[in-house]
């Protein structure tokens, strides 16, 4: 029995010094062996022995020679992004936005396509999952490779990936993810497209370096999020600052300010029209926004009484008009707030939510499949 149990433990500390060494190549390679040795407190031979059963697993390889060591190439190691995928999603109510990464974030591929905004549940869906398919197809990626995929999804998702939706109703109690999953490899997700947002504004965008952050998404429609010292703050059943809801306030109407029909261009979107005409100080597009100032001032004025936050990121449609908006924004919240936070606009464009997908995608391959790789 002491012997069983002795191997039992052996096997566990080299399981756990493998994921020790694949954990610190995943956050910087390359590396050499003598500098895993130092980040890891591991004995060289041990950091060897890991690197060893790493390589034959696929997460790891030699990188090309680095500097020399007492006349020698030091071997150098990284991290296998390549050894798999993840993917993004953003289904919202005008647009599909897809993005295939490798393990290290890297973008391969990314789609965009027009989505009716009248299309009923059953056929949304079924547009996602032909999309999906289609996506891969495309780009001839073996599905067993992708390890996780994430949707991004315009209504509150509860902690059991069950959809509470107002903007497509059909979609109300729906496990998207189940869904999604049949027949699928890999972990399926599914979260509110505005958490996806601010996900993917600590990641890449304007929050990188902010802890208590409020995010607002703009355009067709108005939908907020938090983080609290940098972790996204859900809530308990996942409506965390969905202020949009709640009419009093005046953000669920508050689209209808952005409506601009005059000297549309062919291709133009009607907020890249209003910007243009309010850059031309058309005082009637700079009404207009005013208008759409007044209208989500009170909501971001709660959460900023609520939250005392650093940072208030606007991302979404309407940030074109982000010249013009954040003075007015600035202006109203003065006399509302103790304290006007820094306000800030996206610069992922159209791709904020469909990357915050792919963060939360890489966070599940990260706490699960980096877990225990060779157990």
């Amino acid at each position: 029995m002491r012997k069983r149990t002795r191997g039992h433990d052996l096997a566990a500390l080299r399981r756990l010094n493998t994921t020790v060494v694949l954990r610190a190549l995943h956050r910087r390679s390359p590396q050499t062996l003598a500098e895993l040795a130092a980040g890891t407190g591991l004995s060289r031979p041990t950091v060897d022995a890991a690197l060893e059963e790493l390589t034959a697993q696929g997460w790891v390889t030699e990188a090309d020679a680095g500097e020399r060591v007492r006349g020698r190439p030091a071997r150098r190691f990284r991290f296998r992004g390549e050894s798999g995928y993840v993917l993004g999603a953003d289904i919202g109510l005008h647009k599909m936005v897809l993005l295939l990464t490798d393990l290290g974030g890297n973008v391969i591929a990314a789609e965009r396509a027009d989505v009716d905004p009248e299309l009923g549940g059953g056929p949304r869906l079924a547009l996602l999952q032909d999309g999906l398919d289609a996506f891969l197809d495309a780009h001839t990626v073996r599905r067993d490779l992708v390890l996780a995929r994430c949707v991004g999804v315009p209504g509150v998702v509860d902690a059991s990936g069950h959809i509470t939706s107002v903007v497509v109703p059909e979609w109300s109690g729906v496990d998207l993810g189940r869904l999604l999953a049949d027949g699928e490899s890999g972990h399926t997700l599914v979260e509110n497209d505005v958490n996806l947002a601010v996900l993917a504004e600590r990641w890449q965008g304007a929050a990188t370096l902010a802890g208590d952050v409020v995010c607002v998404l703009t355009g067709h429609r108005v939908a907020c999020s938090i983080t609290i010292g940098g972790q996204l703050h859900r809530g308990g059943r996942g409506g965390a600052g969905e202020l949009g809801l709640l009419p009093l306030l005046g953000m669920d109407s508050a689209h209808e300010a952005l409506a601009w029909k005059d000297g549309l261009r062919d291709g133009e979107s009607e907020v890249a029209a209003l910007a243009r005409a309010a850059d031309a100080e058309d005082p009637r597009a700079l009404d207009a926004i005013a208008d759409f100032a007044d209208r989500i001032t009170p909501g971001i004025a709660a959460l900023a009484l609520a939250l005392d936050p650093e940072l208030v990121v606007l991302t979404g449609g309407a940030t074109p008009l982000g010249a013009h908006l954040v003075p007015l924004l600035e202006e109203r919240l003065r006399p509302l707030t103790l304290h006007v936070p820094r306000i800030a606009l996206s610069s992922l464009g159209e791709r904020g939510v469909a990357l915050g997908a792919v963060r939360k995608a890489l966070d599940r391959v990260e706490e699960e499949l980096l877990a225990d790789p060779v157990g």
